[in-house]
């Protein structure tokens, strides 16, 4: 790191249930001081339970600029937010917050717009492709919004919580701008494959789909950046696939989270 911890530093969280996994305190701050800022980025382990008491004593501190929201609380983080951009207004989702001149804070997400930039640097373009998507959680309905707005011809949402898939299919099909559907675990036919669940980060988890269905044709990605590359991805290299990681993914995020950060 090339700033010292100082009384001038201007402090960020980032806050997670669990929150060991997370890459972001030392990138992020990284990236702060690459442009010169002296800020650094903390992670807080926060149970749902007490999380809106966290942000409330968090708030307090007139030092700290920003919090950066994982699993599990992008959603309960919007609802923490005094104003929004209208792309986490229509989501009812946030990944990064900002404090607006009052104190209060200001929320955006940006791992949809994050996951599409990284898909097309490593050779995938969505316009005109078939995908699936595995998790309609924070992550997915970002992920989800992101691509039809890069022009997916056709979107079908797979997630174990029937009531979030049917929530977040239904609010995507009335934009009107292509067909979005319920899909399964098979990606038999798609050519975007994608996940978006934390499944594939423990040892012992299953695949998130059916992966003997991957075949060499697809285009295969997923968000989790801890093991760097998981089952999923290993699976679908074997078959000659094009692959992105969560790495890809967080690497594109960071740098649109510390924009929107160091805005003023």
């Amino acid at each position: 790191m090339s700033e010292r911890l100082n009384g001038a530093t201007r402090v960020h969280f980032i806050v997670g249930d669990p929150i060991a996994q997370v890459q972001s305190p030392a990138g992020v701050t990284q990236a702060y001081h690459d442009r010169g800022h002296n800020a650094f980025v903390m992670p807080a382990h926060v149970s749902p339970a007490k999380l809106t008491d966290w942000v409330a004593g968090v708030s307090l501190a007139q030092n700290v600029d920003g919090i950066i929201v994982t699993v599990p609380h992008k959603f309960a983080c919007h609802d923490l937010c005094a104003t929004t951009s209208d792309r986490a207004a229509f989501l009812h989702t946030v990944n990064t917050m900002r404090r607006n001149t009052d104190g209060t804070w200001h929320g955006d997400m940006f791992d949809g717009l994050g996951f599409v930039s990284a898909l097309q640097d490593n050779g995938c373009q969505p316009e005109g492709q078939k995908a699936l998507l595995v998790g309609a959680g924070g992550a997915g309905s970002a992920i989800a919004h992101a691509l039809l707005m890069a022009g997916v011809r056709e979107l079908a949402i797979f997630d174990a919580d029937a009531t979030r898939r049917t929530t977040l299919v239904d609010r995507l099909a009335g934009l009107g701008r292509c067909a979005v559907t319920h899909g399964s675990g098979d990606p038999t036919g798609f050519d975007i494959v994608l996940n978006a669940t934390p499944v594939g980060m423990q040892p012992n988890d299953p695949f998130p789909l059916d992966a003997e269905k991957i075949t060499g044709s697809m285009f295969v990605g997923c968000v989790i950046t801890a093991p760097a590359i998981t089952p999923l991805v290993a699976a679908a290299r074997a078959k000659g696939c094009g692959t992105m990681t969560g790495a890809h993914m967080f690497a594109r995020v960071r740098d649109l989270m510390v924009d929107f950060l160091l805005e003023k």
